[in-house]
């Protein structure tokens, strides 16, 4: 697995295959060759990628853990989002 963390706070914002290619550049992150995915709020810049990550957590999600290259920390201020069974009832 690899992750790209925001390097200001420390936050994994995405966890991905190893043979997942990312490209960064100044405008931004590209996902996947071809593209899957464009991440315009991140760049080359404001990231750090760590590649073969083995001990990722299993519960792992975007904002949830920091990662500092070895070891994964709770975010404190992680709330786990609502479970909505019906997605018509948050409009209401």
């Amino acid at each position: 697995m690899k992750t790209i963390v925001e390097t200001s706070t420390g936050l994994s914002k995405y966890l991905l295959d190893d043979d997942v290619v990312i490209t960064s550049t100044v405008d931004g992150i590209t996902v996947g060759s071809p593209p899957t995915n464009i991440i315009c709020d991140l760049n080359i810049n404001t990231i750090t990628i760590t590649e073969n990550i083995s001990n990722a957590p299993s519960d792992w999600a975007g904002n949830k853990y920091t990662f500092d290259g070895t070891a994964w920390t709770l975010n404190p201020d992680w709330v786990e989002p609502e479970n909505v069974d019906n997605p018509d009832d948050v409009l209401e």
